[in-house]
């Protein structure tokens, strides 16, 4: 059988409904498609294929999936590393509030270049992101032939750019770019979260979704004690409740974090078909308080909730490694329970197949079937750190990293080969992200070199954050929880 691409004894890690491990496997790739998956014979090595991969020494496995992520201000990576809880959310937001403004749209751009390169170089082919503009990230991961979903985040309480406009942006972006560069590109519908969220922003946000019934709805959810807070402020019993009332509980919603989940809120997403993106690495560097509960992926899965993982801010905590993600999911819930919390196999589903399912595109990529999109990476795992080869799977999710992807297939195309990235300019995005670092900290007071960084002060961060929308946040936030103390 003639074929675009067959890749032939390797080990093949499916991901499939069977979680089929070939120890020798061939995968064959015909028009961006997957056409088949089997034990290699002897005559693939001379198979009529356009390209002939040799897969001994490597592992084949699906594509990985970035749940829930934020690409804008990936050159910043480093910079919020050291900074207490405070300095970092206070320069975070700020950042995020000039940004809205239409501020260093130089810095974001090559941010998403930057990003884009990262990932696809880690074996990242689709992502899901929540920005304030994201056009340029919609465009450079097109580009690059990777896959994402990215939208513009909404909100009434955390910056100050009046709503009208933000949903104009949203209409304009959604139909500028959604199901664009053959597919991969999709739009979505971004409330920024249910703590900095008023309940006419969430109507609206309804509103939106059913004049674009195919698109997700991407939200923070259950993230901060703050957030049922919130939606008893909007006239809700909680989070999900309110989310109910006005019509957003259903299998479009895709909910991050989702660490004070109850029975209840499990139960209730459960019945909506709604999905979930854990994102351990970032609550472990920044956790609040160390008694808060850790997000109960196992009872979410257990009751068939589609859980993807997410890297989300991998600027806040220095890592673009999404195998790592998998790691930190199994530690932090192991060190918050017990030990047992996951089998390596599940992780890799999560890095994979249920991020997939979790985004609605489970029957298209996440996994190696005939039929699928040809969403596939090459691991080397021919070296010392994989000797012996034992336990594919926990050696995926404990042992793998970014650097171990030699190649990056992405519906057919190849994108990465032996390393080497072919769809974009490394050196030439390198040199444009440290010179939009070093404008930045001319134009502003950040002072970022290889011995740490040094935010402004507190004076002038508190002169750059949004006023208005903060400030009522903090007004319904103190109100509610005097009612809640004092009911009357």
């Amino acid at each position: 059988m003639a074929a675009d691409i067959a890749i032939h004894d390797a080990f093949v890690l499916t991901v499939d409904g069977r979680n089929r491990l070939y120890e020798r496997g061939t995968v064959l790739v015909e028009d961006g498609r997957i056409t088949e998956v089997r034990q290699s014979r002897d005559e693939d090595t001379v198979i009529a294929a356009d390209r002939v991969i040799d897969g001994e020494g490597k592992l084949v496995m699906p594509g990985l999936v970035n749940a829930h992520t934020h690409l804008e201000l990936t050159p910043l990576i480093g910079a919020f590393s050291d900074l207490d809880l405070l300095e970092m959310m206070g320069s975070m937001t700020a950042i995020y509030g000039q940004i809205a403004d239409g501020e260093f749209g130089y810095l974001t751009e090559v941010g998403y270049k930057l990003a884009a390169l990262n990932f696809l170089a880690g074996g990242v082919t689709t992502v899901n992101s929540q920005d304030v503009r994201p056009s340029a990230g919609a465009e450079t991961f097109g580009e690059a032939g990777l896959r994402g979903f990215f939208g513009p985040a909404l909100s009434d309480l955390f910056w100050d750019v009046p709503v009208d406009e933000q949903f104009a942006r949203a209409r304009t972006f959604i139909d500028e770019y959604h199901d664009t560069y053959d597919g991969h590109i999709r739009a979505t519908i971004n409330p920024h979260d249910d703590w900095s969220c008023t309940r006419e922003l969430w109507e609206r946000t309804a509103d939106l979704a059913a004049e674009y019934p195919d698109l997700l709805v991407h939200t923070h959810l259950l993230e901060l004690e703050e957030s049922n807070t919130m939606a008893r402020s909007n006239g809700a019993k909680d989070s999900l409740d309110l989310l109910d009332d006005v019509g957003l509980l259903n299998d479009r919603l895709v909910a991050a974090h989702f660490r004070l989940a109850d029975d209840k809120d499990i139960r209730r997403t459960a019945e909506a078909d709604a999905s979930v993106a854990h994102c351990p690495s970032i609550f472990s560097y920044w956790n609040t308080d160390g008694d808060v509960q850790w997000t109960p992926v196992p009872e979410l899965r257990a009751v068939g909730v589609d859980v993807g993982l997410g890297i989300d801010d991998h600027y806040w905590h220095d890592s673009y490694n999404m195998f790592g993600e998998a790691r930190q999911a199994r530690l932090a819930a192991n060190l918050k329970r017990s030990a047992g919390q996951y089998h390596s196999m599940e992780l890799v589903r999560m890095l994979t197949i249920e991020g997939a399912e979790a985004l609605g595109v489970g029957d298209e990529i996440g996994s190696l079937e005939p039929g699928k999109r040809a969403d596939v990476i090459l691991l080397d795992v021919d070296k010392p750190k994989f000797t012996p080869l034992t336990n594919v799977p926990a050696q995926v999710a404990n042992n793998a990293t970014s650097a171990d992807v030699e190649t990056v297939i992405v519906d057919g195309d190849v994108l990465m080969e032996g390393g080497e990235v072919k769809t974009m300019d490394a050196e030439a995005i390198r040199e444009r992200a440290e010179s939009a670092v070093e404008r930045f900290e001319s134009e502003t007071d950040w002072e970022l070199d290889i011995g740490g960084s040094e935010p402004p002060n507190s004076v002038e961060i508190a002169h750059d954050l949004p006023k208005r929308g903060p400030a009522q946040l903090l007004g319904r936030l103190a109100f509610q929880s005097v009612r809640d103390r004092f009911p009357f």
